[in-house]
C-alpha cells in the first residue's frame, strides 16, 4: 500500500445506476491501484455477492480491493481490506476480525486523529474531506493544510480524500499528498477508464 497513488471510491448512487462491477473493471483498466466498494444500502449478503464479483474483475489490473465499514463482509469477500471511519470498529477491533496480513485504513479529519488511527494499527489512512463534497455532507472541509500536517507529523502512508477532481489535483499535490482518493471524479465519470488515466497521469507526473 505505501506505493499506491489513484484510490477509487465506488457505489451505487455515485455510479448512476451503472453496473458497479463494470465500473470497477474501468477504473481499474485506467489505472487505479485501489478499488473501495462503498455500498451501505443493499442487504450484507447482496454485498458480499458484489464484493466477490468485483474482485474477480478488478484481478487481472493486480489493484488492491478494499470493503468499507465492514470487516465481516471483507473477510468473506476474501477483499485484500477494510476502510474505517471515525464510528465503526476501531482498528484494533478490525484487526482481530481480519488477521494481521489485510489492510486496515482510517479516515481521519484532524491531525489527532491520524496520530491516533497510527497509534492503534492502521495501515494507512485517508486525510479530508480536503474540499467540500456531496457525498461526506455532514463534515466540514479540512483544507489543503491538514495535509502538510499529516505529511510532516504521521509516518503511515495518507490518501487525501474529499472533492478532488482534474481541476484541482494540482493543488492536492503541490500541498504535498502523493495519493488522492476520488469518488465522482471517476465512479460518476461519463469515461470512467479515461477519468481515471487523467488523474493517474497528474499523480505520476508530479
Amino acid at each position: 500500500m505505501r506505493d499506491f497513488k489513484l484510490y477509487v471510491i465506488i457505489d451505487t448512487k455515485t455510479a448512476k445506476g451503472r453496473d458497479l462491477v463494470m465500473v470497477a473493471r474501468e477504473a481499474a483498466a485506467g489505472g487505479a491501484d485501489v478499488i473501495q466498494l462503498r455500498e451501505k444500502e443493499l442487504p450484507a449478503g447482496r454485498i458480499v455477492e458484489l464484493a466477490r464479483a468485483i474482485r474477480k474483475a478488478i484481478r487481472p489490473e493486480e489493484a488492491v480491493f478494499i470493503v468499507n465499514d465492514r470487516p465481516d463482509i471483507a473477510v468473506a469477500a476474501d477483499a485484500d481490506g477494510v476502510h474505517l471511519g471515525q464510528d465503526d470498529l476501531p482498528p484494533e477491533a478490525a484487526r482481530a476480525i481480519m488477521g494481521k496480513e489485510k489492510i486496515i485504513g482510517v479516515s481521519t479529519h484532524c491531525l489527532e486523529q491520524a496520530r491516533a488511527a497510527e497509534r492503534r494499527g492502521a495501515d494507512y489512512i485517508g486525510v479530508g474531506p480536503i474540499f467540500p463534497t456531496p457525498t461526506k455532507p455532514g463534515y466540514k472541509s479540512v483544507g489543503l493544510e491538514l495535509i502538510r500536517s499529516v505529511k510532516d507529523t504521521v509516518k503511515l502512508p495518507f490518501v487525501a480524500i474529499g472533492g478532488i477532481d482534474c481541476n484541482n489535483i494540482s493543488q492536492v499535490i503541490a500541498a504535498g499528498a502523493g495519493r488522492v482518493a476520488v469518488v465522482r471524479a471517476v465512479c460518476g465519470a461519463d469515461d470512467v477508464r479515461t477519468a481515471a488515466r487523467t488523474l493517474k497521469e497528474s499523480l505520476m507526473n508530479k
